[in-house]
């Protein structure tokens, strides 16, 4: 299987911008005031690299089955996807206050080297667990049937929402609102729901 670059960057993109009005940017953030910012984003990402193994074993499993329940499927992942994001992104700021109390805490404020790394990846791959995005990285396995590309894509756009978290996360926050970039999400979501609808109808190309 060859890796598609144009597919592995579209990826990124809807991963990314589904993924950064998350808790997991606010939960990396919190983890780098306590710890080594590159430690905890070493942690993050293997709890990431993990999680989007299983999402686009998941999607290929899923892709082997009748078409068009799959793609429906898939379509229902990405409405469901939009409104989440829609309907909590009012609440968005309220929880990124909520998310830094929870994660304050998380794991001993004595921890070093490898068990800084072990801490961020428990944490992150429990709290993660199920996420929208693993939801999302499997349904794009399906729409795109490129199981490689969506990985690297979508492991891509988590790695560098965590990183973003761990390095400047502090300085984004200043600077954009959780609840305008969740609102985009949502809208990118439906924007997918609706390309795979019409693609089950015969309307477009898939």
């Amino acid at each position: 299987m060859d890796l598609s670059l144009a597919t592995a960057a579209i990826v990124f993109g809807l991963i990314f911008v589904v993924e950064l009005p998350d808790k997991t940017f606010i939960a990396t953030l919190v983890l780098s005031t306590r710890f080594r910012p590159l430690l905890v984003w070493v942690g993050v990402a293997l709890a990431f690299l993990v999680q989007t193994l299983v999402a686009v074993l998941l999607g290929g499993l899923l892709a082997r089955l009748p078409r068009t329940p799959v793609e429906v499927f898939a379509t229902v992942m990405f409405l469901l996807g939009g409104f989440l994001l829609l309907r909590g992104a009012a609440d968005a700021d309220k929880e990124e206050l909520e998310t830094v109390e929870e994660f304050s805490h998380k794991g001993a404020a004595t921890a070093r080297g490898l068990k800084v790394v072990a801490t961020s990846f428990m944490v992150l791959f429990l709290a993660e667990w199920g996420d929208l995005s693993q939801l999302l990285t499997a349904s794009l396995v399906i729409t795109y049937d490129d199981a490689l590309s969506v990985g690297v894509g979508a492991f891509a756009a988590l790695a560098a929402v965590s990183g973003l978290g761990a390095l400047i996360g502090r300085v984004l926050l200043t600077r954009m609102r959780l609840t305008t970039i969740r609102r985009v999400g949502g809208g990118v979501c439906l924007l997918l729901a609706l390309v795979s609808a019409l693609q089950i109808a015969g309307v477009v190309g898939g």
